[in-house]
């Protein structure tokens, strides 16, 4: 892929799809597409190009999926849609398609981010080439790690929001049991997402046995926000501090001393409240790797198409050693 050449950039999660056009190294105006109107990833682009004058010119795609991306192809986790690389090539007529799981492509981004996208949670300074923790909640919850080998960087995907979720009271213990007994499993995304915060906001209403009004997260965030319902705000209160925890397990167990940074749909809405609440006390709370821990800078990411930054660092070969932006 060159400067010339005219590329489809694509963030597909289990809310929204995002399309922008990358063409002379310049990334495009960037447009939702809402995925519950749409069957499949084809009809979404076609949606994106029927506005498109320039849509036959485009001859190659790069695009980030929120799902486990395995010998080119993808099921949005989320959305049930199948992504894979030869029916987009016989679709659209592209002479290459690129996939890679969404937290993959926004890692990449990482080193091209100015302070001015970034919100600070504590922390000391953060140590050059180590490990950089990312991680999201939105409609699911995703995480990545960007690593630095041979000089060269490396990044490492996966599935981390699939794994078992921790309790780490007795009252975590409490709904997480109740979610065992709906779910089975207990994911990480069970509780630390959007669809999790309403898991959460229903389990503390269960466990105490009050009656609550329905809710999404959305909703259930602005009424934490503005304090108009106590167990809204309780279940963002927990779910700050679950994310603390589960972002202290994953910086362990990357050994992220470069830095810890939260993205998704969810947490860049609200970075003061996260700030003020337990989540870095929670991060923190390593046992006898607590000052390990306390030293790491955790930042918020603000800057909404840092997808897209990651995605064209894929395309035209950025390397995490240049830190100015593409």
């Amino acid at each position: 892929m060159t400067n010339s050449d005219t590329i489809l950039l694509g963030d597909v999660g289990g809310t929204n799809a995002r399309f922008a056009i990358l063409k002379g190294g310049t990334i495009g105006p960037i447009e939702y597409i809402g995925v519950a109107g749409c069957p499949d990833i084809s009809e979404a682009i076609r949606r994106y190009f029927d506005g498109l004058p320039e849509s036959g010119s485009v001859k190659q795609a790069v695009l980030g999926l929120a799902g486990a991306v395995e010998n080119g192809r993808c099921e949005i986790t989320n959305c049930g849609w199948i992504v894979d690389v030869p029916t987009l090539q016989n679709t659209f007529g592209f002479h290459q398609v690129r996939l890679f799981n969404d937290f993959e492509a926004l890692a990449w981004s990482l080193p091209h981010l100015r302070a001015a996208d970034l919100f600070p949670i504590g922390g000391g300074a953060s140590i050059s080439r180590a490990p950089m923790l990312l991680v999201g909640p939105g409609t699911g919850f995703g995480a990545s790690c960007l690593l630095t080998r041979n000089g060269r960087p490396v990044v490492v995907a996966s599935e981390a929001g699939h794994s078992m979720l921790p309790g780490s009271s007795r009252r975590e213990d409490e709904i997480i049991e109740l979610l065992r007994n709906r779910f089975g499993h207990v994911s990480i995304e069970r509780a630390v997402s959007g669809p999790g915060l309403v898991n959460i906001y229903e389990a503390l209403a269960a466990v105490d046995g009050a009656a609550i009004p329905k809710r999404d997260g959305a909703s259930i965030t602005q009424a934490a926000l503005n304090g108009s319902c106590s167990f809204s705000r309780s279940a963002l209160d927990l779910f700050c501090a679950m994310l603390g925890t589960v972002s202290g397990n994953l910086a362990l167990t990357f050994c992220a001393r470069g830095g810890v940074y939260i993205a998704g749909g969810i947490v860049p809405r609200f970075p003061e409240y996260l700030a003020r609440s337990e989540f870095r006390a929670r991060f923190d709370a390593g046992g006898r790797y607590h000052a390990y821990l306390h030293d790491i800078p955790i930042n918020v990411i603000l800057r909404p198409d840092a997808t897209f930054l990651g995605l064209k660092a894929l395309t035209v070969g950025a390397t995490a050693g240049d830190r100015d932006a593409p």
